[in-house]
């Protein structure tokens, strides 16, 4: 595509959920734009059309100096683009916040997140006072330009959501990002939505921002996204002098109601405010809707007087001497302390996941085993897999949380001498140049033991089938058939994990490396029943051995079929079983 209406394009700037951004310049008046171009999809909805219409005019109007600035949302040919102003630098590229950050590092001190977060409170009050909703507030879409002092920010997207429909967003984030962007972009963008925006039918309010903008403060404090429980920041950062504990306490409230709406006057409320109120303001989880203060009522809350306990002397009692003590004799026994353990709090290492899209997907084979027949539809919710099996590095941490090699049930986790982790004088050592392989040695109790640690859980084999065949009618995860060029097998040993091309949901090692243990129990004969029962199969509920999947470093070819089953004892451990973990996705 050379032109595009009166724009005569130049070079592709991006590419996202919503479309793809191009540097153009105007064949009239000679002045370049950035053009976001929707997909076909969303511009042939006639609901977007209606909303088009209806609201462009309200969304262009929009003028502050940290959003960038729309001039037109036009149509050529069935295509509807949005026309901005160019946020580039002397090499026609643009910067947004995600790479800023990734750039500066360490460098940026506090100041700096205070002016940052304030450009951008600015950009999110003045629209919700204009009456619009980011709803998609993301790292990528914040750019970065220079200024006299410091950076500008410029806040892009603005409107879409609400031009293209809060559900009709969502979906597109979840499918299409998915499939081409399997990425921690992908991750990062889902982390940003508020609950409300994952549940798909309530009717949204500009406090899903608010929520947004408390995942942007604790990114721009850690560098990195809060997944489960996270320390808040006067533990991390004792030296700030600001209470950004508060702030980000208040933001992300699972409860609307209890965000502040005008983020420039919650930054003044909050940042200054004591740490002192911090304990008395985490039991406000749940603040009804009428609670309009919740800075004043946590303040009144820390000046309720406390009851002042007097000194007092306690007399002991008098005891007559023991008649028997000059038969006794000093046995000189001293008295045991035991020494004092220190409790090492130990963050795990995440892996990017992927989500794999709700469907109906093939498993099964009619021309490989017997316990493969019949080949048959299943139909699956929405679930994120892992896109490599977990590494010795990840597992290792693991195993210094845990204490020991056992669970809690006395099963064995991990058996060292099958595994390239060993203990050395009491410390867990990985061999070297093996810490990006995949664990193996793995029990299934070890996998399912660490799937809870981390907050997640094994994938059942139906899903693991559907993610490792991306949903088409193949053979192997590569297509009709496998190269040792493409997967890890008939080799010996295995190798780091993502050596090898992903497959077309982006996961790697899939085919091959090591054995992935799934949630289910074995049976030959289950799939005479999942054909019948097509809706979320998770395996009969009882039997002897449970499944693995995918072949491993020193498997032949037929073993990487994406339909081929092995099994094997719960406790069983060997060099080549390994395991990667799944999520649900609401």
């Amino acid at each position: 595509m050379e032109q595009l209406g009166d724009y005569t394009i130049q070079k592709q700037l991006g590419q996202g959920a919503y479309g793809t951004v191009y540097l153009a310049e105007h064949r009239f008046i000679k002045r370049t734009f950035a053009l976001k171009v929707l997909p076909e999809e969303i511009s042939s909805n006639p609901i977007f059309m209606r909303r088009f219409e209806a609201q462009v005019a309200e969304i262009a109007a929009m003028d502050h100096p940290n959003i960038a600035k729309i001039h037109n949302i036009s149509s050529n040919d069935g295509l509807y683009f949005v026309v901005c102003d160019p946020v580039i630098d002397t090499l026609e590229e643009t910067m947004n916040l995600d790479r800023y950050i990734e750039l500066k590092g360490k460098s940026l001190l506090e100041e700096d997140w205070v002016d940052l977060l304030s450009q951008v409170a600015s950009a999110l009050d003045y629209a919700h006072d204009s009456g619009v909703i980011h709803g998609g507030l993301k790292l990528t879409n914040i750019l970065v330009a220079p200024a006299e002092k410091g950076v500008q920010l410029l806040l892009t997207d603005f409107g879409l959501n609400r031009l293209i429909g809060e559900k009709t967003s969502l979906s597109l984030l979840l499918e299409q990002t998915a499939k081409t962007f399997p990425n921690r972009y992908f991750s990062q963008s889902y982390a940003f939505l508020a609950p409300e925006q994952k549940i798909l039918d309530e009717e949204l309010t500009p406090k899903v921002d608010s929520y947004a903008f408390g995942i942007l403060a604790y990114y721009l404090l850690f560098k990195k996204i809060p997944e489960g429980c996270f320390d808040l920041p006067s533990k991390a950062i004792p030296d700030a002098t600001q209470n950004w504990d508060f702030l980000i306490n208040r933001c992300l409230q699972t409860n609307p109601s209890a965000r502040p709406l005008n983020l420039i006057q919650g930054m003044k409320e909050y940042l200054p405010a004591p740490r002192a109120i911090l304990k008395e303001m985490l039991s406000l989880s749940e603040v009804e809707p009428k609670v309009e203060n919740v800075l004043q009522m946590a303040f009144e809350l820390e000046e309720a007087p406390k009851p002042v306990l007097k000194p007092q002397e306690i007399a002991r009692p008098e005891y007559e001497p023991d008649p028997g003590a000059i038969f006794q004799r000093d046995t000189n026994v001293c008295h045991y302390t035991p020494n004092k353990v220190e409790v090492k709090e130990i963050e795990p290492l995440l892996t990017e996941m992927v989500v794999i899209p709700a469907g109906t997907y093939s498993r099964g084979s009619n021309g490989g085993a017997r316990d493969e027949m019949p080949r048959h539809p299943v139909r699956l919710s929405s679930f994120a897999i892992d896109v490599h099996p977990i590494t010795n590095e990840q597992f290792v941490r693991f195993l210094e949380a845990m204490g020991g090699e056992k669970d809690h049930n006395n099963n064995d986790i991990i058996r060292l001498r099958d595994s390239r982790i060993k203990r050395s004088t009491g410390r867990l050592i990985i061999e070297s140049g093996y810490a990006k392989h995949p664990v193996v040695g793995v029990t299934w109790y070890g996998a399912i033991a660490y799937t809870k640690w981390i907050g997640k859980r094994l994938p059942t084999e139906a899903e693991w089938e559907a993610a490792a065949s991306a949903g088409a009618e193949t053979t192997y995860p590569t297509g009709a058939e496998i190269e040792r060029s493409q997967a890890n097998f008939f080799s010996s040993d295995t190798t780091s994990v993502m050596s090898y091309p992903p497959n077309a949901f982006g996961l790697y090692d899939v085919a091959g490396n090591v054995y992935e243990w799934c949630q289910d129990w074995y049976a030959y004969n289950y799939y005479d029943t999942s054909s019948v029962e097509p809706d979320e199969p998770v395996g009969p509920p009882q039997g002897v051995y449970r499944v693995l999947r995918g072949g491993c470093w020193k498997s032949l070819k037929e073993d990487l079929r994406c339909s081929h089953r092995h099994r094997n004892n719960p406790g069983a451990v060997n060099g080549t079983y390994g395991f990667r973990c799944a999520a649900d996705v609401s």
